[in-house]
């Protein structure tokens, strides 16, 4: 396959480590064509094949994507419905693409609200992919950022009641190790696709320091140019993490 001009000005250069991505806009692209709302989710997912891509070329290591949220429950049953079966679909036919291409998928989020028949679908995707080395793919499912600090705490919480742990412990670091993603690199960039500028309950602790994308683009829209152009400003980008913008310029002159 061809390189955009905008893949090829950025591999070479050190790409983001971390990438997390709110897939929005199906729905809203199905309805711009006049067809029901699921036909976007379908079209969804030849977007995440896509990103998944186009995010292993360029030496990511891992990528999050926000597939269904704690509040999507609210949605339309029929929709609802959709998606799981969508989710049981996917999971089955994409689980031994990724094996083959040395992908380990992840799923993160609240699953005991699934079906039993999902779960036992999850359990074994995990498992196959379970020694791969490449790039790590979370799938965030029944996930919210509230709900994972809320569940973190519950665990910490628990250690103290046991007596293993001193409230005075507790530090940030102690912490984040309760939390989603825990052994994975900070995220670097979080895309958010659709036009909304808001995080939406997403990674609420782990985009702490994470540079924030947002472009119009429908999800089913998002191909390798929209990637490309996102990870391109992030390269663009000053991140300071506290610092002066003159103290990084002086480190980065003083490592060349």
């Amino acid at each position: 396959m061809t390189q955009s001009p905008a893949t090829e000005a950025v591999v070479g250069k050190v790409s983001p480590r971390h990438i997390a991505i709110i897939m929005d806009g199906n729905g809203r692209w199905a309805q711009s064509r006049g067809k029901a709302r699921i036909m976007g989710h379908k079209q969804g997912v030849e977007a995440v094949r896509e990103t998944v891509r186009c995010a292993t070329r360029l030496g990511v290591e891992s990528l999050t994507l926000f597939a269904f949220s704690s509040e999507n429950w609210r949605r339309p049953e029929e929709e609802v419905n959709f998606l799981m079966e969508l989710f049981l679909l996917v999971l089955g036919r994409e689980v031994k693409k990724l094996h083959k291409n040395n992908i380990k998928l992840n799923i993160i989020g609240d699953c005991s609200a699934f079906s039993e028949r999902l779960k036992k679908k999850i359990g074994e995707a995990q498992a196959l992919t379970a020694g791969n080395t490449g790039l790590v793919l979370n799938v965030a499912a029944n996930y919210g950022g509230c709900w994972d600090i809320t569940h973190a705490a519950q665990q910490l919480a628990e250690q103290v009641a046991r007596g293993e742990l001193q409230s005075s412990d507790i530090t940030e670091s102690l912490f984040a190790q309760q939390l989603s993603l825990s052994e994975q690199p900070p995220v670097d960039l979080m895309i958010r696709t659709g036009g909304d500028h808001r995080i939406s309950n997403f990674l609420l602790w782990q985009l702490a320091y994470a540079e924030l994308y947002f472009t119009d683009t429908l999800w089913p829209d998002f191909g390798e140019q929209a990637f490309s152009e996102a990870v391109a400003v992030f390269l663009s980008r000053e991140r300071r993490f506290g610092y002066t913008g003159a103290q990084v310029r002086a480190w980065m002159n003083d490592s060349k």
